[in-house]
C-alpha cells in the first residue's frame, strides 16, 4: 500500500519518470515508463532489476546495440485486420525498418555467450519475425522509402513509359524555349520552371500567344505568364495518365503484400510489444548509469542498511552547479527500527527522509538506486509518508488536522512490513500538547513493529528515543564555528536545533535573544550546549584517530620496506660468502695441482739443478698470480695504508691556518665567490661592473655586483700540466664565449636540440650553476621537446618556467646539481 495518493509527487518520482522517458527512443518505451508500478513481490523486483543491470552491462562493455528505427506499428496492424485494407507506402517503410531492428536485436543476444544476459534472452523467446514477409517487404520498398521499379513487371513497364515521355516533354519544351528566347518573348535572366507539375516557359504577358499552348500561372505583377507549349501539352497529359496507372499498380502491390501480412498480425503485435520493452529497459539502464546507480543486496534478516546513498534529483542539480553531494548512511534492524532525526533547520533532515523514501520506492519499482553495492535493502508491503503541508480550504483541513489524519491512517494500517516517514513530527499546534500526542503516537507505531524515519525538534521525543527499545536518535551535524550545516547524518545521539546561534548569525537583535534565553529558563539551552560540546569533542577525536591511523600506516610501510631491504641484504651476503668459498676452493685445488705437478716434474728430472730451478720459478710465478687474483676483488689495503700514513705525516707538519679578513670590497687578486652559487675563483680584472674570474684555470665573465670575498682555498701541490695544456686552452675559449642564456627561437626542432645538447655539455664542463633557454611561446613546439631532453639529463637538478618578469613560459630556467 502506498499512502498518500500524491506519494510520487511528494518524493519527486514523477521527475524520475520524466528523466527515464527522455531516454526512450519510441512512444512504446514511454508507455511502459508510465506503467511503472510499486511492487512488494521480491521475485518481480529481482527480475526487473536484473534486466536493467544486464542492459547496463551491454551499454558499458557490450558490442554496439541496435538503437534505430523503433517504430510503433501496432495501431496500423490492428487497422489492417479488416479485409480490403492495405498498408500505406510510408507505413510499409517503417514496418520493414522496425522488423529489421527486431531481427537484429534477436541476433545480438544469440551471438553472445550462453550464460550472458539470461533475463533479456527470456524476453526474446516468444518473438517471431516471418522471414519471408521481411524478404518480400525488402523487394517492394528500398532504403529511401520508395517503391522499387521491379516490385512488379507491370510497374517497371509503366515507369519506363513515363521516363520516355518525360524526355520527349523536356525536348519539346527546350525547343520552344529557345525559339521564344531568340524572338525576345522571354524576360531576361529567366529559365524553364515547373507549375502544377508541368514544365513551363516564363513569357511576357504581351507575347503569351506567340508560341501557343496552355497558360498555367502568372506572376504577382501580371507581367509574366507561365506557358506550357502546345507540343508538350499532349505528352504531359499522357504522362499524367501513366502516373495514375502507376498509382493503381502500387496499390495492387500493397494489397497483395497486406494479404500476405494479415495472418501474422498477432505475432507482429507481440514483436512490437517486445521492442517497446527493450526500449524501456534501455532507457532505465541509461538513466541508472548516468546517476551511478547499482543493485543493492536483498536483506535476509529484515535489516535496512543503505550506504553512500544519494538523492538522484539533488545530485543532478548539484552536478550542474559543480557542487558535491554529501552521501547518506542509515542502518535499521529489528532492534532499532525507528530513527528520530533532529538538528538545525535547513540542515538536511527533510532531505534524509525524501532520499530514503525515494530510493526505497525506486528499488521496489525495479530501478537500480544510487547507493553503495554492499548496501542491504528489504522489501516492504507498505510505504507511508507525511511530508509537507496538506492544508485544504475545500475540505476544511488545517495543517495540524491534515497531519492528524495521516497519523490516523498510519496507526490503523502500520505493521512490521511498513516503512513510514514523518517530517516535523507533532508540529502545527501548541508545542506541549503536540509533543505529547506525537510521543503517544510514536509509542504505538513502535509497538506495531513498523520501521520509520521521523524528523523533530521536540526534546520529549529525543528523550523517549533514548529510553524505549526499538527507537534511536540521530543528528544532522552542524559546524558551530562556521555556523553552517554539514548535511551529514550521525546516528546515536540527538542533535541541537541551534536556534539562538542561527538567529545570531542572521543578525537578529541581541537584546531580543538575551531576553529569549531568560524566558527559556536556561535548562534547554544548557542541554543544547552539552550536545554541541559532545559533538565538537567527537569530531576532534575522529580527527586524532585519523592522524594516528595515517601515522600507523606510514610506520607499517616503513617497517615493511626495511624488512624487505634486510632480507635482500641477507640474501646478498649469503651469495657473496658462497661465491668467496667457491673461489677459495678453486684456488686451493689449482694450488694442489701445481704443487703435485712440480714434485712430479722434479722426480722425473731426477733432481737436475737447472731443471729444478726452472720448475721452482714456474711455481713462484703461479703463486704470484694467485696472490694477484686475491687482491683484485678486494680494496687495495696497502695503498690505503700508505695514503693514510702520508696524510698523517702531512697533518703533523701542517702549519696553523690564519683566518683571512673578508670585509671590504673585492679587489684584483682576491679570492671571490659568485653569490648564491658554488662558483669561486681569483678576481683577475675589473671593468665597470664587468669582471673576469680565474676558476680552476678557466676564465669566467660575470658582474661585480654578484661577487663577495671568500676564504682562499688550501694550497695544493703542483702538478704537471704539460699534457693538459690543450684541454685548458679549449676550456678557456669556451668560458670566454659562454653565455648564460641560449636562444633557439625560429630554429627547427633538430637544430634547436643539437644546439641545446652542446650548450648543456659546455655548461657542465664549465661548472655553471644556472642557465636559461629562450624558446618563445608561439605554437609551443620547441618547449615540450626541450623539456623532454632536459628530463633525461641526470646532472640537472631542476628546470621550469622563468618568473613572469623574466619571460615566463617563453623561457626555461635550468639549475644544475
Amino acid at each position: 500500500m502506498i499512502y498518500p495518493k500524491n506519494f510520487e509527487h511528494k518524493l519527486g518520482f514523477d521527475t524520475i519518470r520524466e528523466h527515464i522517458a527522455d531516454n526512450c527512443i519510441s512512444p512504446m518505451g514511454k508507455l511502459f515508463v508510465d506503467k511503472i508500478r510499486f511492487s512488494s513481490k521480491e521475485d518481480i523486483i529481482k527480475t526487473l532489476l536484473i534486466q536493467t543491470e544486464e542492459f547496463m552491462h551491454i551499454l558499458s562493455f557490450g558490442e554496439s546495440f541496435p538503437s534505430n528505427n523503433y517504430f510503433d506499428l501496432r495501431q496500423e496492424l490492428v487497422r489492417l485486420k479488416t479485409q480490403g485494407t492495405y498498408i500505406e507506402q510510408e507505413k510499409l517503410f517503417d514496418l520493414k525498418s522496425s522488423l529489421i531492428v527486431i531481427r537484429d536485436i534477436i541476433k545480438y543476444f544469440k551471438n553472445t555467450e550462453e550464460e550472458e544476459y539470461p533475463e533479456l534472452k527470456k524476453l526474446c523467446e516468444r518473438v517471431y519475425i516471418p522471414e519471408n514477409l521481411l524478404k518480400v517487404s525488402e523487394n517492394i520498398i528500398d532504403d529511401k522509402g520508395e517503391i522499387r521499379d521491379n516490385a512488379s513487371p507491370n510497374l517497371r513497364e509503366i515507369r519506363n513509359k513515363i521516363n520516355a515521355k518525360s524526355r520527349l516533354v523536356l525536348k519539346e519544351t527546350k525547343k520552344a524555349f529557345e525559339k521564344a528566347k531568340k524572338s525576345g518573348w522571354v524576360p531576361e535572366n529567366t529559365d524553364m520552371t515547373i507549375r502544377n507539375g508541368r514544365t513551363v516557359i516564363p513569357m511576357r504577358a504581351s507575347d503569351k500567344r506567340a508560341i501557343g499552348g496552355f497558360i498555367h500561372d502568372e506572376s504577382a505583377s501580371g507581367q509574366t505568364v507561365f506557358v506550357e507549349p502546345a507540343g508538350s501539352f499532349e505528352l504531359s497529359n499522357q504522362i499524367r495518365e501513366l502516373e495514375n496507372e502507376e498509382r493503381r499498380e502500387i496499390i495492387k502491390i500493397l494489397l497483395e503484400f497486406t494479404d500476405d501480412l494479415r495472418p501474422y498480425i498477432s505475432e507482429l503485435i507481440s514483436s512490437y510489444h517486445f521492442l517497446g520493452i527493450i526500449d524501456f529497459i534501455r532507457a532505465k539502464a541509461l538513466f541508472s548509469r548516468y546517476i551511478s546507480a547499482t543493485i543493492p543486496t536483498f536483506s535476509v534478516d529484515e535489516s535496512f542498511d543503505i550506504k553512500d546513498a544519494k538523492h538522484p534529483l539533488l545530485w543532478l542539480t548539484l552536478k550542474k552547479a559543480d557542487k558535491e553531494i554529501v552521501p547518506l548512511d542509515i542502518n535499521l534492524d529489528a532492534n532499532r527500527r525507528i530513527l528520530l532525526i533532529s538538528g538545525p533547520n535547513a540542515g538536511g533532515k527533510s532531505v534524509c527522509l525524501k532520499t530514503t523514501g525515494l530510493l526505497q520506492y525506486m528499488f521496489q519499482c525495479g530501478l537500480p538506486v544510487p547507493v553503495s553495492p554492499n548496501s542491504e535493502m528489504r522489501v516492504f508491503k507498505n510505504l507511508f509518508i507525511d511530508i509537507g503541508d496538506e492544508q485544504s480550504l475545500e475540505n476544511d483541513l488545517s495543517t495540524y488536522s491534515s497531519h492528524l489524519l495521516n497519523m490516523k491512517h498510519f496507526l490503523k494500517n502500520a505493521n512490521s512490513e511498513t516503512l513510514f516517514m514523518i517530517d516535523e513530527f507533532g508540529t502545527g499546534t501548541e508545542p506541549q500538547l503536540g509533543g505529547s500526542i506525537a510521543e503517544a503516537t510514536l509509542e504505538q507505531l513502535n509497538k506495531k513493529g513498523a520501521y520509520g524515519l521521523i524528523t523533530t525538534h521536540y526534546s520529549n521525543l529525543k528523550l523517549a528515543a533514548d529510553k524505549q527499545e526499538g527507537l534511536l536518535n540521530g543528528a544532522m551535524l552542524f559546524d558551530s564555528k562556521e555556523m553552517q550545516p554539514l548535511f551529514k547524518l550521525q546516528i546515536g545521539k540527538p542533535g541541537s536545533s541551534f536556534a539562538f546561534e542561527i538567529a545570531k548569525k542572521i543578525g537578529f537583535p541581541n537584546y531580543v535573544l538575551n531576553r529569549a534565553k531568560k524566558k527559556s529558563g536556561g535548562k534547554h539551552i544548557r542541554f543544547d550546549q552539552q550536545l554541541q560540546q559532545l559533538e565538537t569533542d567527537k569530531i576532534m577525536l575522529q580527527r586524532q584517530k585519523q592522524k594516528v591511523e595515517s601515522a600507523d600506516d606510514e610506520l607499517s610501510k616503513t617497517v615493511e620496506k626495511y624488512t624487505e631491504l634486510l632480507e635482500n641484504l641477507e640474501k646478498s651476503k649469503k651469495q657473496i660468502i658462497k661465491e668467496a668459498k667457491e673461489e677459495a676452493q678453486r684456488i686451493i685445488e689449482n694450488s694442489n695441482k701445481a704443487v703435485e705437478k712440480t714434485i712430479r716434474e722434479i722426480k722425473e728430472a731426477q733432481a737436475e739443478k737447472s731443471k729444478t730451478k726452472d720448475i721452482r720459478e714456474e711455481l713462484e710465478d703461479y703463486k704470484s698470480k694467485i696472490a694477484q687474483e686475491e687482491k683484485e676483488p678486494q680494496p687495495k689495503l696497502r695503498e690505503k695504508k700508505k695514503s693514510l700514513k702520508k696524510e698523517k705525516k702531512l697533518d703533523v707538519q701542517k702549519p696553523v691556518e690564519k683566518k683571512e679578513d673578508l670585509s671590504g670590497k673585492p679587489n684584483i687578486g682576491d679570492f671571490v665567490k659568485v653569490k648564491n652559487t658554488d662558483i669561486s675563483g681569483v678576481l683577475t680584472s675589473i671593468s665597470g661592473d664587468d669582471v673576469t674570474l680565474n676558476v680552476n684555470e678557466v676564465i669566467l665573465k660575470t658582474r661585480y655586483s654578484k661577487l663577495e670575498r671568500t676564504q682562499s682555498p688550501k694550497p695544493k701541490t703542483k702538478q704537471h700540466r704539460s699534457s693538459y695544456s690543450g684541454i685548458v686552452s679549449d676550456i678557456n675559449k669556451k668560458a670566454a664565449n659562454f653565455k648564460l642564456s641560449l636562444d633557439v627561437r625560429g630554429k627547427r626542432v633538430d637544430e634547436a636540440l643539437a644546439d641545446l645538447q652542446r650548450y648543456i655539455d659546455d655548461a657542465m664542463i664549465l661548472s655553471i650553476k644556472e642557465v636559461s633557454v629562450l624558446h618563445g611561446k608561439g605554437n609551443g613546439i620547441l618547449r615540450p621537446i626541450i623539456r623532454e631532453y632536459l628530463q633525461s639529463v641526470d646532472e640537472i637538478q631542476y628546470f621550469g618556467d622563468a618568473s613572469l618578469d623574466m619571460g615566463g613560459a617563453g623561457i626555461t630556467k635550468i639549475i644544475f646539481k
